[in-house]
């Protein structure tokens, strides 16, 4: 049975000793950032000491990342920033009594509590303001009122309608409706030589009605003295009978 020697065992326990003592110290980075402590307090040493309280709001330099702005978001979220400054309150709102309503602009004098009226027109009514009605109306000046509008009122009862004075011609309404054919539809002989060119006879009036209604006293439409109606449909110088048919629909 052999003996266990010692040696070997002191030794390899001095050797992991002497390494032990050759290890720099470090420190617990357990949760810890980067080998500094925490990281926020990495990210406060990092940054620059400040001499002035931070901004309420700090904008980090476009395409880097800013140290600066991020201790002071640290700061502000573990409460160590400075509390920004209490906004002044705003001014109270006019009194709107002090004023007419509406906004009017410059010249409208209140009277009331309303707009009475402008300078110089004192057409504007205040009828609608009880308190100025009640000082100068009463319960007996208000019958007089609707007394005196009563005798006023006039009914206009209604009369003949006025008959049309003498003979005035052919009717070009009775004749558009008494006809169904339409326009350009051959209905009367008409010769083949004209004596007189259609478009310069259609000229000397005013308008197609006119044309229509002086064909008709010529001995229209069966005859045609001045060429108005050169394709026999009855109608002078392109008159249309439709829009009066169509009244009737």
């Amino acid at each position: 049975m052999s003996r266990l020697h010692p040696a070997p065992v002191a030794g390899a326990s001095a050797l992991a000793l002497l390494l032990a003592a050759c290890t720099p110290a470090t420190t617990d980075t357990s949760g810890s950032g980067v080998g500094f402590q925490d990281y926020n307090s990495y990210i406060r040493g990092a940054a620059p000491a400040a001499t002035a309280p931070a901004p309420a709001a700090v904008t980090p330099p476009m395409g880097g990342f800013d140290p600066t702005a991020a201790a002071a978001a640290i700061d502000r979220a573990e409460g160590r920033a400075p509390v920004a400054a209490t906004p002044a309150p705003l001014p109270p709102l006019p009194d709107s009594s002090s004023r007419p309503r509406g906004g009017a602009p410059a010249g409208i004098r209140e009277e009331s509590g309303e707009v009475a009226a402008i300078v110089g027109n004192t057409g504007i009514s205040d009828e609608q303001d009880f308190n100025a009605v009640a000082a100068r109306e009463t319960i007996e000046s208000d019958a007089e009122r609707i007394a005196r509008n009563r005798a006023e009122y006039v009914v206009v009862q209604p009369k003949d309608l006025p008959q049309r004075p003498g003979d005035t011609g052919p009717n070009i309404v009775e004749f558009a409706l008494a006809t169904t054919h339409a326009p350009g539809v051959q209905m009367y002989r008409r010769s083949g030589m004209a004596l007189r060119d259609t478009n310069a006879a259609c000229a000397k009036y005013a308008s197609p009605d006119q044309a229509q209604q002086d064909f008709l006293a010529r001995g229209g439409p069966e005859r045609d003295r001045l060429n108005l109606d050169p394709d026999g449909d009855g109608f002078a110088c392109s008159w249309d009978p439709r829009p009066f048919r169509n009244a009737l629909r």
